[in-house]
Protein backbone atom coordinates (compact mmCIF):
# COMPACT_ATOMS: atom_id res chain seq x y z
CA UNK A 1 0.00 0.00 0.00
CA UNK A 2 2.78 2.12 0.81
CA UNK A 3 3.82 1.94 -3.12
CA UNK A 4 1.10 2.72 -4.43
CA UNK A 5 0.52 6.27 -2.34
CA UNK A 6 4.28 6.93 -2.76
CA UNK A 7 3.29 8.31 -5.66
CA UNK A 8 0.26 9.85 -5.00
CA UNK A 9 0.47 13.57 -5.00
CA UNK A 10 -2.67 14.36 -2.27
CA UNK A 11 -2.30 16.22 0.83
CA UNK A 12 -2.88 13.39 2.99
CA UNK A 13 -1.76 9.98 2.42
CA UNK A 14 -3.40 7.39 4.74
CA UNK A 15 -3.52 3.67 5.03
CA UNK A 16 -5.93 2.43 7.32
CA UNK A 17 -4.72 -1.48 8.39
CA UNK A 18 -7.63 -3.75 9.61
CA UNK A 19 -5.91 -6.60 11.35
CA UNK A 20 -5.37 -8.63 15.04
CA UNK A 21 -1.72 -7.65 14.79
CA UNK A 22 -0.14 -11.04 14.53
CA UNK A 23 2.47 -10.79 11.81
CA UNK A 24 2.28 -14.76 10.18
CA UNK A 25 2.47 -13.93 6.71
CA UNK A 26 5.14 -11.69 4.75
CA UNK A 27 8.97 -10.83 4.83
CA UNK A 28 8.68 -7.80 6.21
CA UNK A 29 8.36 -7.28 9.86
CA UNK A 30 5.49 -4.84 10.45
CA UNK A 31 7.28 -2.25 12.62
CA UNK A 32 9.91 -2.21 9.56
CA UNK A 33 7.37 -1.28 7.58
CA UNK A 34 5.87 1.26 9.66
CA UNK A 35 9.19 3.26 9.50
CA UNK A 36 9.42 2.96 5.77
CA UNK A 37 5.44 4.25 5.47
CA UNK A 38 6.48 7.10 8.01
CA UNK A 39 9.59 7.88 5.51
CA UNK A 40 7.24 8.21 2.79
CA UNK A 41 5.14 10.48 5.01
CA UNK A 42 1.99 8.20 5.27
CA UNK A 43 0.20 7.45 8.28
CA UNK A 44 -0.87 4.39 9.02
CA UNK A 45 -4.59 4.48 11.34
CA UNK A 46 -4.22 0.67 12.48
CA UNK A 47 -7.48 -1.02 13.77
CA UNK A 48 -7.64 -4.16 16.16
CA UNK A 49 -10.40 -6.38 14.91
CA UNK A 50 -11.80 -9.30 16.75
CA UNK A 51 -12.24 -10.88 19.97
CA UNK A 52 -9.35 -12.97 21.94
CA UNK A 53 -10.15 -16.74 22.05
CA UNK A 54 -11.61 -19.42 19.85
CA UNK A 55 -13.37 -18.27 17.26
CA UNK A 56 -15.14 -19.65 13.72
CA UNK A 57 -12.37 -19.19 10.70
CA UNK A 58 -13.52 -20.98 7.17
CA UNK A 59 -10.98 -23.49 6.03
CA UNK A 60 -10.39 -25.03 2.64
CA UNK A 61 -9.93 -28.38 3.21
CA UNK A 62 -10.36 -31.66 0.81
CA UNK A 63 -14.24 -31.35 1.20
CA UNK A 64 -14.61 -28.55 0.48
CA UNK A 65 -15.01 -25.40 2.72
CA UNK A 66 -15.82 -25.81 6.58
CA UNK A 67 -15.22 -23.81 9.60
CA UNK A 68 -13.37 -24.61 12.39
CA UNK A 69 -12.82 -23.02 15.50
CA UNK A 70 -9.37 -21.22 15.62
CA UNK A 71 -7.54 -19.32 18.46
CA UNK A 72 -7.21 -15.92 17.79
CA UNK A 73 -4.91 -12.91 19.61
CA UNK A 74 -4.55 -9.44 18.80
CA UNK A 75 -1.41 -7.65 19.36
CA UNK A 76 -2.60 -4.49 20.02
CA UNK A 77 0.91 -3.53 21.40
CA UNK A 78 2.23 -3.47 17.41
CA UNK A 79 -0.62 -2.01 16.22
CA UNK A 80 -0.21 1.06 19.03
CA UNK A 81 3.59 1.24 17.64
CA UNK A 82 2.92 1.14 14.30
CA UNK A 83 0.06 3.89 14.71
CA UNK A 84 2.39 5.93 16.80
CA UNK A 85 5.46 5.72 14.46
CA UNK A 86 3.31 6.76 11.28
CA UNK A 87 1.52 9.81 13.44
CA UNK A 88 -1.31 8.10 13.40
CA UNK A 89 -4.25 6.12 16.05
CA UNK A 90 -4.61 2.89 17.08
CA UNK A 91 -8.85 2.19 17.48
CA UNK A 92 -10.15 -1.30 19.32
CA UNK A 93 -13.16 -2.53 17.35
CA UNK A 94 -14.84 -5.43 18.43
CA UNK A 95 -18.73 -5.06 16.07
CA UNK A 96 -19.78 -3.43 13.24
CA UNK A 97 -21.37 -0.68 14.74
CA UNK A 98 -17.70 -0.41 16.44
CA UNK A 99 -16.02 -0.46 13.06
CA UNK A 100 -18.66 1.94 11.46
CA UNK A 101 -17.77 4.41 14.12
CA UNK A 102 -14.06 4.27 13.74
CA UNK A 103 -13.82 4.74 10.37
CA UNK A 104 -16.66 7.77 11.11
CA UNK A 105 -13.45 9.45 13.09
CA UNK A 106 -11.28 8.82 10.74
CA UNK A 107 -12.94 10.47 7.84
CA UNK A 108 -13.20 13.31 10.26
CA UNK A 109 -9.49 13.21 11.27
CA UNK A 110 -8.57 13.05 7.62
CA UNK A 111 -10.18 15.25 5.26
CA UNK A 112 -8.77 15.97 1.35
CA UNK A 113 -10.19 17.05 -2.10
CA UNK A 114 -11.02 13.98 -4.61
CA UNK A 115 -12.01 15.05 -8.08
CA UNK A 116 -14.49 12.98 -9.22
CA UNK A 117 -15.30 12.10 -12.90
CA UNK A 118 -19.36 11.22 -13.09
CA UNK A 119 -20.15 9.45 -16.25
CA UNK A 120 -23.57 8.74 -17.59
CA UNK A 121 -24.50 5.85 -19.22
CA UNK A 122 -27.23 5.32 -21.60
CA UNK A 123 -29.00 2.75 -22.91
CA UNK A 124 -29.73 1.98 -26.60
CA UNK A 125 -33.94 1.32 -26.06
CA UNK A 126 -34.94 1.35 -30.41
CA UNK A 127 -34.50 -2.25 -30.32
CA UNK A 128 -37.18 -2.99 -27.69
CA UNK A 129 -39.58 -0.97 -30.03
CA UNK A 130 -38.57 -2.27 -33.13
CA UNK A 131 -40.24 -6.09 -32.35
CA UNK A 132 -43.99 -4.56 -31.28
CA UNK A 133 -43.77 -2.38 -34.46
CA UNK A 134 -43.01 -4.93 -37.01
CA UNK A 135 -45.51 -7.08 -35.55
CA UNK A 136 -48.17 -3.96 -36.10
CA UNK A 137 -46.44 -3.87 -39.01
CA UNK A 138 -47.11 -7.62 -40.16
CA UNK A 139 -50.60 -7.49 -38.88
CA UNK A 140 -52.02 -4.28 -40.76
CA UNK A 141 -50.43 -6.28 -44.02
CA UNK A 142 -52.37 -9.28 -43.02
CA UNK A 143 -55.75 -8.01 -42.35
CA UNK A 144 -55.86 -5.46 -45.44
CA UNK A 145 -55.64 -8.50 -47.77
CA UNK A 146 -58.17 -10.68 -45.92
CA UNK A 147 -60.93 -9.23 -43.42
CA UNK A 148 -60.76 -5.78 -43.36
CA UNK A 149 -59.36 -5.18 -46.97
CA UNK A 150 -61.08 -1.66 -48.42
CA UNK A 151 -63.60 -1.93 -51.34
CA UNK A 152 -62.52 -0.63 -54.54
Amino acid sequence: ASAMLQESDAKSRVIILLTDGVNNAGLLDPLTAAQAAAALDIKVYTIGMGKPGQGPFPVDTIFGRRTQLIDSEIDEETLRQIAEKTGALYFRATDTEGLRQIYAQINTLEKSEVEVQLYTRYKELASWLLVPALGLLAAEFVLRHTLYRSLP
